[in-house]
Order: C-alpha cells, then sequence, then structure tokens
C-alpha cells in the first residue's frame, strides 16, 4: 500500500498511463487525526455560502483565492486579515459571530468527504482517532453530527479550547496526547496550508487531502 504526502492529483507514468494517488495508513501509524471542514466532512461550500452573505451584508466582497490562502485559520484571525490586506475595518466579533450563525444553520447539510470519511469509518476499532479544527465546537459537533461521522472520533478539538490556531502544532500535539500515542507514529489529514505546516512542526506524517476533493474548490 502507498499513502499520500504532497503528491499532484495525478503521476504519469512511462507511456502516458496515469495512476491515481492511493489515500492509505502506512502500517506503523498508531493514531490518526484528522482536520473537519474540507477534510473528514465536505462543509466548505457551506462556509463559503456563509462568508460571501456576511460579506454581502456589509456590501464587500471577499475573493476566494484570499479564503484558500487562510483556509483552516480560525474565523476572527481571518476577518482581521481581510482587514489588513483590503484596508477595511470590519468589526471582527461581530463580524465572526454573524459568519458562525450563517454557518450553524447551513451545517445541518453537511455530508462526509469520501473517501477520507471511508479511511476513517474503515480504522474505527483499530487505531484511536481525533479531529482538530480551527472551527468553534458548535459547528465542528454539528457538521460531524450531520455528516453521521461523530462516534467515530472520542477526541475532537476546536478553536474553543484555548490552544494556538494552525500553523502552530499544539492542536495536533494534544490530540495525540489524549490519543496515548506519540506524534512521530500518528499520521494527520489536512486540506489547508497552515493545517499541513502545523502538522509537520509537530512531527507527524502530513496526508494533504486536497487531490482526493477536500479543501475549497475554484469553482
Amino acid at each position: 500500500m502507498t499513502w499520500l504526502k504532497d503528491v499532484p492529483p495525478t503521476v504519469t507514468q512511462p507511456g502516458g498511463v496515469e495512476i491515481k494517488p492511493v489515500l492509505a495508513v502506512p502500517p506503523w501509524v498508531q493514531g490518526l487525526i484528522f482536520d473537519c471542514d474540507g477534510t473528514v466532512v465536505d462543509t466548505l461550500p457551506l462556509h463559503y455560502v456563509a462568508w460571501e452573505e456576511t460579506f454581502a451584508d456589509l456590501e464587500l466582497t471577499c475573493p476566494l483565492a484570499f479564503l484558500i490562502r487562510h483556509n483552516g485559520k480560525p474565523t476572527g484571525q481571518i476577518v482581521a486579515l481581510y482587514n489588513a490586506e483590503f484596508g477595511q475595518s470590519i468589526d471582527v466579533d461581530k463580524f465572526t459571530a454573524d459568519k458562525e450563525r450563517r454557518t450553524y444553520a447551513l451545517l445541518e447539510q453537511a455530508r462526509p468527504l469520501e473517501p477520507v470519511a471511508t479511511l476513517a469509518r474503515h480504522h474505527q476499532g483499530r487505531l484511536p482517532m481525533a479531529v482538530v479544527s480551527g472551527s468553534n465546537r458548535a459547528n465542528v459537533e454539528r457538521a460531524l453530527r450531520a455528516a453521521g461521522l461523530r462516534e467515530l472520533f472520542p477526541v475532537v478539538l476546536t478553536a474553543d479550547d484555548g490552544l494556538p490556531p494552525k500553523p502552530a502544532p499544539d492542536l495536533f500535539l494534544e490530540a495525540a496526547r489524549r490519543l496515548g500515542v506519540e506524534p512521530a507514529l500518528c499520521q494527520a489529514f489536512e486540506d489547508a496550508d497552515a493545517g499541513l505546516e502545523a502538522i509537520r512542526r509537530a512531527g507527524m506524517l502530513a496526508t494533504d487531502v486536497r487531490p482526493f476533493g477536500g479543501g475549497y474548490r475554484h469553482e
């Protein structure tokens, strides 16, 4: 078996045959850690609607490329970065509350992101598993439950747990600690550059799920 680690969506072999990467777990791995939105649950289209509507209320727009660049960071941090980059003075707390309220309402539509969710289901009861997210607990819990995945993860860490956000490694390191697994024996799955950097800083095997449909999609 092979596993994805920073490889393109397809690899062209001699003779022009395209081989798609395989999402799998190496035999030495003893714990699995998943980001939530855009990784194990296909919620980023819902989040984007909430972003769009909240900006529209202020007669503003936000480039998708900006959200892609800052994917994985807490909402308030993204709004503050938007203010700095686009010369705005949005009330960060009010915008964050409005955006998260809209997101929560939409998350009842959340669905699993396959094949990442398939991999997690396959390893239920075989390996300890956790979710770590830069989103708030209410949204993460709602998304996992709507997608029918909550029971897979005994450990769920969110922005509400008070740890430094990605790309700091703290969320991943705390998840490993709670799972009782050494960080070097963990494989972690992400759809955002900030999250992948956090995994690497934690000393874990970083698996980018974007070639499998994760992350924001430009369409």
